[in-house]
Parts: structure tokens; C-alpha cells; sequence
């Protein structure tokens, strides 16, 4: 048996699920991906379930791979195991989230969507596009669907501004949670540019920036992709009904979202049912902490792993060598790096010894290789404030970031196949690379002499929006890992004896 609607009725799976069916629609989310269903979501259905939040969310798909078919035959419902160690005690907590009433296409039905700003109910928008769907294109507003994430929302509160006449109860509540520094701000900024090329009025312009409530946020918790094949059937056998939605994540749990607006506080009513939902004047300490550290570790550590030849995180933390270098890194030269009047070197590591708990979660099957998509943008948004940071404070290159960032740079060495793609080897195994910088690396590792490949890449202000190699010692240091990286993995030998010498 699938889970369905008709099966949580019939075997009273959810409390009270009749009436949780019915809740008005006051979410559109942008996004179906499992970081929103592991964590906004299960705000949401938390509250509901406690009858405080009461309303569902319409999700908006916008991409082309895959479809709503799953989400259709399961009515919205999925099944969220919560598995990890919290206070030394393991938790292994099961919930079917029942928070999404539909989900619909944007390229099939874009109209449906469109319907939804007639919705007086309708209250909160939410999006995660990764931190390239943030950006100013010169788009369509009309276009059914306009192509970005910034032109449809643009081209919804543009339906939104007629239906309510310009009046204050169309405005909207907006919390991108892309892993973007003031987040809402560049989006709202974005948002705006584009109602001007789309020659958009100015009394429509101006309801968008006092009647709309833009948030920046975070988000904080370890939401893997899709369960390994025998973990889901083993949970499958044990619930009674089959799921293709199932999504595992641990127990750690963040969404600091930064207003101290009444209205705002109003419309975000599920947040007071979990402490990992923080509304606060400024949440630029949640942010420095988990973008440098958490976010930061994760992406400067993700090629070497795959590199090393580790598939997830959990098998490379296992590993002391490999764990020795993540904790170095986040101890020795990230928290360093991070402390400043407003944040002291104990809590950034206390901090980092949390995120490497989380790390090591025995039940997390999280595949680096997922963690390198978007890698450069990543790294730009992460990693580069954390080298910034680091010469700040000493003239000196941070060895540790550099390995990393060597090894960022091998990874991203690219051959173009039949099909287009960009595709990296090691080890025996080709993997592609799914980054939209891939082009812009592939033209620069044409270059034959690695040092001035480092030197190009580092160089390259559309990459890193400076020129990295302004900074001392950091061309040398970043050549010198990448060139016997680059030597160690060509005759596929152990990458983890370079590492253990360099810890």
C-alpha cells in the first residue's frame, strides 16, 4: 500500500486528519526540494498537527527533471524520519508530514499558480533555488512562467498588486532561505530591478517595498537526498506502506529568520512550537557560525573527500585522518578567522564541535558528491569571506583552507563529453560536474602548466570578485597541493597519507 490520503483516514496515521486536509492554502514555496520538506515544512505540519499555524503550502516546481507525479499519487504526504544524537541521548522519531496540499509545475501550470495570489489567505512566501537562483536576469514578467525564481515571484505579487487593488492585505510575507548573505534583501533588490526593465509602474514598485515583508534567513539542518535503497525498504516494511517521497534528517534544527515586524509575527504564528525556529532583530551571528563553519567545512572538505575515494560524509568521519583534517580546519583556521567583537573564539568552538557531532551522525547517508554542486558559487559565498578572514589576522596563507581549495581545483578539472556535460575522473570513476562555472574552469585547465592554472583561477575576478592573487603566499601554497594532488590521484595512489602529513 502507498501512503495516501485515504491511508492516513483509514488507519488514523495522523491525529485529527480530516480537518488538517482541510486548512486553507497560506504557503507558496518555491522549491520541492528535501532541505524545505525536512525543515520549513516540518515547522509547519508540527504547528498544524498542534493546531496553532492551521494552513498548507502549495509548492511551485520549477525545474524540468522529474515531475509532481509522486507528490499527486501521495497527496503531499511524506513520510520524515528525524534520526541522530541530540544531548547524548538517540533519537529516532517518525513523522508523516501532511503540510502540502498541491504541487504544481510551473511550466504546465503556471496559471494554477497565478490563482493563488487571488487567495486571501495566503500570507508567506518561501523559497530555496540554491544560491544561483538569486540573480537579476533580463526577464519576462508576462511569460507564463517567467524563466528566473525573482521573475516568477515578481510576475506573482504583480497579480497579487491587482487583485487587491494596491491595498495592504495583498502584501506578503517573503523568506528566501538560499545560503546567501542577506538573502531577502538582494532578492527584494532583484525583484525590484526587474519590475523596472519590465517597465513595471511606480505605485506597484512602491506597494512591493511597503506592503511586502522581505526576511532575510537561514537554515541549518542536514537533510540528505533520497534514503539508501535498503534503508528505505527496511522503514517501508516497518510502517506498513510504501513512500517515494521518504526523507531522512538529523536532529539539529535551524531557521533563523530576521524581523521584528508585527505583521510578520503574526503570519510566522507556527514558529512558537519549536526552539529551532528563532525570530530576531539581526541574525548575523546564526549566520557567520553556520555559513563559515558548518557550510563552509562541508564544501572545503567535499572534493578532498571525493578525491580520498569517500562516498558519504559519515564513511570520510570515520576515518581519523580525515576527521583529524575537518576538525583542524574548522578549529585551527575557520573559528580563528570567524571571531570578532560580536562572536568570541568559545563560541565559534563550541560551534564547531556541534557541527562535527552532526558530522559524524551514525544514521546520515550524505553523499559528497551531492555537496559539490553549485561548488564555485559555494565557495565564493563560504569559503572566500573564511580566506579574507584568515589574512586579516595573519600574513600568512591558511594551510588547511589551501589544501582545500587545491583540491577543489582538481576536482573541477574537466574533460566535455558527447552529451555536453563536464566530467571529472578519479580513482577509476568519472563523475559529473554539476556547477555552472564548469565552462570557466574547462577553458582555464586547457592550460598545460599547473601553477599558472592555479594562477588563472585565482586570478579570475568573475569567479571570486577579486583578484585572489593579491594575497600573499596563497598562489604558492594553493600550487604546491594542487600540483602533487594532481600527481598522487594520476597513478591513483592513497591521497590520505598527503593529508595525515599536512594535519
Amino acid at each position: 500500500m502507498q501512503l495516501s490520503k485515504q491511508y492516513i483516514i483509514d488507519k488514523q496515521a495522523i491525529p485529527n486528519s480530516e480537518a488538517i486536509f482541510q486548512l486553507p492554502e497560506k504557503v507558496l514555496q518555491f522549491g520541492t526540494g528535501v532541505l524545505l520538506r525536512g525543515l520549513c515544512d516540518y515547522f509547519i505540519d508540527k504547528a498544524n498537527k498542534q493546531n496553532i499555524f492551521n494552513g498548507r503550502v502549495v509548492v511551485v516546481k520549477s525545474t524540468d527533471s522529474g515531475g509532481a507525479n509522486s507528490f499527486d499519487k501521495q497527496d503531499g504526504l511524506y513520510t520524515h524520519l528525524i534520526r541522530g544524537i541530540e544531548d547524548g541521548q538517540t533519537v529516532d522519531e517518525t513523522i508523516i508530514n501532511a503540510s502540502i496540499s498541491r504541487v504544481l509545475s510551473a511550466k504546465q501550470q503556471w496559471n494554477e499558480i497565478l490563482q493563488c495570489a487571488a487567495n486571501p489567505q495566503m500570507q508567506i512566501i518561501i523559497s530555496n533555488t540554491t544560491e544561483v537562483g538569486i540573480t537579476f536576469s533580463e526577464d519576462d514578467v508576462h511569460a507564463a512562467p517567467p524563466q528566473s525564481f525573482p521573475g516568477k515571484l515578481l510576475a506573482f505579487l504583480y497579480e497579487r498588486y491587482k487583485v487587491f487593488n494596491g491595498g495592504a492585505a495583498g502584501g506578503m510575507v517573503i523568506i528566501p532561505t538560499e545560503l546567501i548573505v542577506n538573502n531577502a534583501d538582494r532578492l527584494k533588490e532583484i525583484v525590484i530591478a526587474q519590475a523596472r526593465a519590465n517597465n513595471l509602474s511606480e505605485a506597484f514598485i512602491e506597494w512591493v517595498e511597503s506592503e511586502n515583508y522581505f526576511c532575510n534567513s537561514l537554515v541549518d539542518r542536514i537533510v540528505p537526498g533520497k534514503l539508501p535503497v535498503d534503508d528505505k525498504m527496511a522503514a517501508e516494511h516497518k510502517l506498513g506502506y510504501t513512500d517515494d517521497l521518504m526523507i531522512m534528517s538529523e536532529v539539529y534544527c535551524l531557521w533563523a529568520i530576521e524581523s521584528a515586524k508585527e505583521k510578520v509575527l503574526q503570519a510566522l504564528s507556527f514558529s512558537v512550537v519549536d526552539k529551532g525556529v528563532v525570530l530576531a532583530h539581526d541574525i548575523t551571528k546564526f549566520r557567520e557560525l553556520k555559513l563559515r563553519l558548518l557550510n563552509g567545512a562541508h564544501t572545503l572538505s567535499c572534493g578532498l573527500a571525493v578525491l580520498c575515494g569517500f562516498e558519504t560524509v559519515k564513511e570520510a568521519m570515520q576515518n581519523e585522518t580525515f576527521f583529524t583534517y575537518v576538525r583542524n580546519l574548522m578549529l585551527k583556521e575557520i573559528a580563528p578567522a570567524l571571531t570578532n567583537s560580536e562572536l568570541s573564539y568559545e563560541e565559534a568552538r563550541d560551534f564547531a564541535v556541534k557541527v562535527l557531532d552532526r558530522f559524524c551522525n551514525p544514521y546520515m547517508e550524505h553523499k559528497w558528491l551531492n555537496i559539490t554542486l553549485q561548488y564555485t558559487s559555494k565557495m565564493l559565498m563560504r569559503n572566500v569571506p573564511n580566506i579574507l578572514n584568515h589574512y586579516s589576522k595573519n600574513n600568512a596563507p591558511p594551510k588547511l583552507m589551501a589544501l582545500g581549495f587545491a583540491a577543489y581545483l582538481r576536482f573541477m578539472r574537466s574533460e566535455k563529453n558527447d552529451q555536453g556535460q563536464y566530467t571529472g575522473s578519479v580513482n577509476g570513476k568519472d563523475y559529473v560536474i554539476n556547477d555552472d562555472k564548469a565552462e570557466l574552469l574547462y577553458r582555464h585547465c586547457r592550460r598545460k602548466e599547473r601553477k599558472a592554472f592555479v594562477y588563472e583561477v585565482l586570478q579570475d575576478e568573475m569567479l571570486w570578485n577579486r583578484d585572489m592573487t593579491k594575497l600573499f603566499g596563497l598562489v604558492d601554497e594553493v600550487a604546491n597541493h594542487f600540483e602533487t594532488i594532481t600527481l598522487i590521484t594520476a597513478e591513483n595512489k592513497n591521497l590520505l597519507e598527503y593529508v595525515a602529513a599536512h594535519n
